[in-house]
């Protein structure tokens, strides 16, 4: 440290001094905080070793530059790149480069980054934006370099195009093969597994399948049914508790548990992001019988059919005889409203106000009212729910992954599945290098499984204690309801109200509320 002297302005002045302070701050080049991302968007096992080795591969990578500094290595297996709402490692890596856990990406190719032209590039300007730049292998495109974005525009534009003639060709092969009853589904209905590319009966879920249409045909109901199986603490196909009155309808109605397969209930649309959607005679059906070996007999799924078209109200609902009953409560009193019937129309009138007028004044409402504005409800719904309760499912996904990532417990139980997987890649690659014999791969990797099931069991109850997971598992259904429903109505659909309407408000004769399954609050005039 100097000290430098400098002149006054008199002499009954104190006699400035200067102090220069030398600099201690470290000037070392901090070191380039890099992170891998590789994805494979099938689960082979040809697929599995290239997966494995391209997180050994950038792991190593990383590691040997003395100019980097290893952030981690983020990876999704068997998922498409068409869109990036799926690829959880990939919106975790995302989430790390928003906190400033990261500087640079390297990945393989554009088409391994993403298969979506909007998608890719969007990203890409949000990170650059944050100062985190990208670099491609294959195409040997950075993100730090001016032009890079350019030409990653247009080898994005290539991967989509790609993408597109892919999805074309499947789709050819696949209706090719629907036509001539060759046809193998990739999804398998809870009772069944997938072996060998054949249907085969699971016994312990094939009895559950079996208990429940003996009771529908017994007189319970799907709410009823779901109810009984959760308190006997037995669990869905995912190892989850919640059975859902929808579950309980979807297998009664699959018809491939009498042995036989409707094929192209759905389809996908041909442009990008390829958007499931329920074939409503946009393109033919074929329906192929005795394709596998049925768990109930043919007559038992069509008595339970028939009986399902009978029934317009659950026959054992908590919520009484009638559609409406126990739902309309007054926004007066808070007292339920009870039903009434006349010569000339059916009234729901608030119980209070019936006994007393003076107690409550509020006003009696038709049933046909009411039906209408659920009516009204539901088509406005249909045509806006993508802008209404997708950008609430997104809110809510968050909100459950933050409460997810604050928690000890479940960390604890994703590490452990992370390391068990990990485990099954590993003995994969033995087997397919020769080392391993296949008899132990198979008792190894069925041991591995079966704590991989345990774990994600352990978490699936765990999740359901989660607030935010409740409110996402019921908007899915009822996005899933709508999705599945008519386009419109003109007609009172009961199902879709018992689906739906958890409750309804009525404020006076002029309007009512409909608060649906999530909780989300709809006004309808009278």
């Amino acid at each position: 440290m100097e000290t430098l002297k400098t002149q006054g302005f008199s002499n009954l002045t104190p006699q400035r001094e200067i102090i220069r302070i030398k600099a201690s701050a470290d000037t070392t080049p901090q070191k380039l905080r890099v992170a891998g991302y590789a994805r494979v968007s099938s689960d082979s096992a040809d697929q599995l070793n290239s997966f494995s080795a391209q997180v050994n591969y950038y792991q190593k990578l990383i590691e040997k530059n003395s100019d980097w500094q290893f952030a981690e290595i983020y990876a999704d297996e068997a998922v498409s790149g068409v869109s990036i709402e799926k690829r959880e490692d990939f919106n975790r890596m995302l989430s790390d480069c928003r906190k400033g856990k990261i500087d640079r990406i390297i990945t393989k190719s554009t088409s391994r980054f993403a298969r979506n032209t909007l998608d890719g590039i969007g990203v890409l300007r949000e990170l650059k934006a944050m100062g985190v730049t990208v670099y491609f292998e294959k195409e040997g495109i950075d993100t730090a370099k001016t032009t890079g974005e350019n030409l990653l525009t247009l080898y994005s534009l290539f991967a989509q195009e790609e993408s597109i003639s892919i999805s074309q060709n499947c789709k050819k092969g696949n209706r090719m093969r629907m036509q001539s009853g060759t046809y193998v589904s990739s999804s398998t209905p809870y009772g069944y597994r997938l072996v060998d590319k054949q249907l085969q009966i699971y016994e312990p879920e094939a009895e559950i399948v079996r208990r429940i249409f003996a009771e529908y045909l017994d007189g319970s109901s799907t709410t009823c049914i779901a109810q009984g199986l959760m308190a006997d603490e037995i669990p869905t196909k995912d190892g989850r508790m919640k059975w859902r009155p929808q579950t309980i309808s979807i297998i009664l109605k699959n018809e491939r548990y009498v042995g036989d397969m409707l094929l192209q209930k759905t389809y996908s649309e041909d442009a990008l992001p390829y958007r499931k959607q329920k074939n409503k005679g946009e393109l033919p059906k074929y329906y192929v019988k005795n394709t596998h070996e049925p768990i109930v007999e043919r007559i038992q799924f069509e008595l339970a059919n028939i009986l399902i078209k009978e029934r317009s109200t659950y026959i054992c609902s908590q919520y009484g005889e009638y559609p409406l009953s126990r739902k309309i409560k007054c926004s007066e009193c808070g007292t339920t409203y009870r039903r009434k019937e006349t010569k000339t129309a059916t009234y729901w009138v608030c119980r209070t106000h019936d006994r007393n007028k003076a107690d409550c004044t509020s006003q009696r409402i038709t049933q046909d009212a009411v039906y209408g504005a659920f009516i009204r409800m539901y088509n406005k719904l249909k045509q806006n729910y993508s802008v209404i309760l997708l950008p609430m499912l997104d809110q809510l996904e968050k909100l459950q992954m933050a409460q997810q990532r604050n928690n000890p417990q479940l960390n604890t139980l994703n590490k452990q599945i992370a390391e068990l997987s990990e485990q099954n890649h590993v003995m994969t690659g033995l087997l397919s290098s020769g080392i391993l014999d296949s008899a132990l791969f198979i008792s190894q990797t069925d041991e591995l499984n079966r704590k991989i099931r345990a774990l994600k069991l352990a978490k699936a109850r765990l999740l359901e204690e989660n607030q935010a997971d409740g409110l996402t598992d019921k908007t899915e259904d009822l996005i899933e309801t709508l999705e599945n429903g008519p386009a419109s109505i003109s007609e009172m659909d009961e199902t879709l109200l018992a689906d739906m309407v958890a409750k309804i408000i009525a404020h006076d004769a002029k309007s009512i509320n409909f608060i649906l399954a999530n909780g989300l609050v709809l006004t309808e005039r009278l």
